[in-house]
C-alpha cells in the first residue's frame, strides 16, 4: 500500500480527536488524519443504555464551544436527521447517550481523514517524520506526518484482587462490557456491583427495574454521593483553573484530584433520586431483595466454581466481613495507559517520575517542540477537566493554535467570576507587611 501523508496523525478517533479533526477540516493548511482500531465511532459501547443521557449539556459536543457556527455541531446534526424540533420540545439539555454515538458517527462520515479499522502496531521516527504502521485486515498501511496527537483514551481499571477472574468462564465483568453480558446477569440468582460512580448506579437501576437477581451494591465511598453541579463549581472547568492547577506542586495536584472526585466521578443527582424512588415503589409493592453497602471496600475475591466469595472491609469501623454472589460487576472506572506501540518513540516523549506523559500548557508532551500532543491523558497535569466533554473543544483549539502558530479559534483565557490562587492585585509589594 502506498504511504499516506498528512500534517498531523491523530491516533484514536474518540470524541476528542474526532472533535480536533472536525475543527481542522475547514483549515486549508491543516490536514489531519485519524487512525482508529474500531470499525466505527464508539463511545463506551457497553454502557449505551436505553435511558442513559450525557452528564453534560448538548453544547459540550465536538465543536460548539470552539466554533458555534461549525457544520459539525450537535444542533446541525439534529437538523439533518429531522429531530431538531422534537429536541426543542423535549426541553432537556442532556442528549441520550445513544444519540451522542449517532452524532459522532454522523461527523466521522463527513471527514475523509478518519480511517477506521486501523490497528496501530508501531510508531517510529525516521529523522524527519513520524512513521505510523497500522494493520488493515491482513495488510499493513504506513502513514507519515511530522506531528502526532495521541487520543487513545483510557482503559478499564480492574482491582488487582479481581484481575484473574475476568478471564475464562467466570461471571465477573467490568462495567465497560455490561450490555454484552446483561442477559446472563439477569439469569443469575445474585449479582454484586462494585463501584461508586455513574456506571455503577446506572447498572444497579437497570438490573433493579428489569427484575431477576438479588442485588448488592458496594461502594467504598462513605455515601452514594452525587456529582456536584453548582454553577460556581462548574467554573472550575475553565481555562484559568486549568492554568492554576498546572502551577501547583505535584503533591498538591495529587491531593486535589483525590478530593475532587465528587466533581466528576459522582452520580447525577437525578439518578440518585430515581433509584430511591424506584426502591420506595418496590418496597411499597411488597419489597425487593437488595442491599446497599457504603464505606465498604473489596479486599479479596475468590471463585469456587459456583459462586464468588467477596472479602470486604468497612473503611470506617475497620471490621472485616464477607458476602457471596453468583456474579460480580466491577464498575471501577478507567485509567490512562501508555500504548505499547509508542515504544519506538519513547525517547521523544516527556515523562514524569510515575511514567506518565508530562504535558505542557498547550498539551505538548514531545521532547522536540511542535511534534506530539495528548488528549485526555493529562489529568495529573491539567486537572479533573481532562476527560470532560465540555473542555474538549477548548483543548482542540489550543492544540490547533500550537500546531499552526496562530489562533484559528479564539482561545479563552478568562471566563470565571472567581479567582483561583492568589490574585495579582492582592499580592504584597516587596517590603510591605
Amino acid at each position: 500500500m502506498k504511504p499516506v501523508t498528512a500534517d498531523v496523525i491523530g491516533i484514536g478517533a474518540g470524541p476528542f480527536n474526532l472533535g480536533l479533526a472536525a475543527l481542522a477540516e475547514p483549515v486549508d493548511d491543516l490536514d489531519v488524519v485519524l487512525l482508529e482500531s474500531r470499525d466505527q465511532f464508539e463511545w463506551h459501547p457497553g454502557m449505551v443504555l436505553d435511558e442513559a443521557t450525557l452528564q453534560v449539556p448538548f453544547m459540550a459536543d465536538l465543536v460548539t464551544m470552539a466554533d458555534p457556527t461549525s457544520r459539525f455541531s450537535y444542533l446541525n446534526f439534529l437538523k439533518h436527521v429531522g429531530r431538531l424540533y422534537p429536541f426543542y420540545i423535549r426541553e432537556s439539555f442532556y442528549p441520550l447517550r445513544s444519540e451522542f454515538v449517532e452524532y459522532g458517527r454522523w461527523v466521522a462520515e463527513q471527514l475523509g481523514g478518519v480511517h477506521f479499522g486501523r490497528h496501530v502496531e508501531s510508531v517510529t521516527h525516521d529523522g524527519t517524520e513520524y512513521v505510523v504502521r497500522a494493520r488493515v485486515g491482513h495488510d499493513t498501511q504506513t502513514y507519515r506526518a511530522p506531528r502526532l496527537v495521541l487520543g487513545t483514551g483510557t482503559a478499564p481499571y480492574v482491582p488487582p484482587v479481581a484481575t484473574e477472574h475476568l478471564a475464562g468462564d467466570q461471571p465477573a465483568i467490568h462495567s465497560s462490557s455490561y450490555l454484552e453480558h446483561k442477559a446472563d446477569l439477569l439469569g443469575r440468582q445474585s449479582v454484586t456491583i462494585v463501584g461508586s460512580g455513574q456506571s455503577a448506579a446506572e447498572i444497579y437501576l437497570d438490573l433493579l427495574t428489569a427484575g431477576g437477581p438479588q442485588l448488592t451494591w458496594i461502594t467504598r465511598s462513605p455515601r452514594f454521593f452525587p456529582m456536584e453541579y453548582t454553577k460556581l463549581t462548574l467554573e472550575m472547568t475553565s481555562p484559568e483553573y486549568t492554568q492554576y492547577f498546572q502551577g501547583l506542586p505535584d503533591v498538591t495536584r495529587e491531593t486535589l484530584l483525590r478530593e475532587q472526585r465528587g466533581l466528576y466521578k459522582g452520580i447525577s443527582g437525578d439518578l440518585v433520586d430515581t433509584i430511591y424512588d424506584t426502591l420506595y415503589r418496590l418496597r411499597a409493592q411488597g419489597g425487593t431483595d437488595t442491599r446497599l453497602l457504603t464505606a465498604t471496600e473489596l479486599t479479596d475475591l475468590t471463585w469456587d466454581g459456583d459462586a464468588f466469595s467477596l472479602r470486604l472491609r468497612h473503611t470506617e469501623t475497620g471490621e472485616a466481613f464477607g458476602s457471596d454472589s453468583k456474579a460480580v460487576v466491577l464498575a471501577t472506572g478507567y485509567r490512562a495507559v501508555v500504548p505499547d506501540f509508542l515504544d519506538g518513540v519513547r525517547d521523544r516523549i516527556r515523562w514524569d517520575e510515575h511514567g506518565r506523559y508530562s504535558a505542557g500548557p498547550d498539551y505538548q508532551v514531545g521532547t522536540h517542540p511542535g511534534e506530539i500532543w495528548v488528549q485526555n491523558a493529562e489529568e495529573h497535569t491539567h486537572g479533573f477537566v481532562a476527560p470532560d466533554l465540555g473542555m474538549g473543544a477548548y483543548r482542540s483549539s489550543v492544540i490547533i493554535a500550537s500546531v499552526l502558530g496562530r489562533e484559528v479559534y479564539p482561545v479563552e483565557t478568562r471566563i470565571a467570576v472567581q479567582e483561583f490562587g492568589t490574585p495579582s492585585w492582592a499580592r504584597l509589594r516587596e517590603g510591605a507587611r
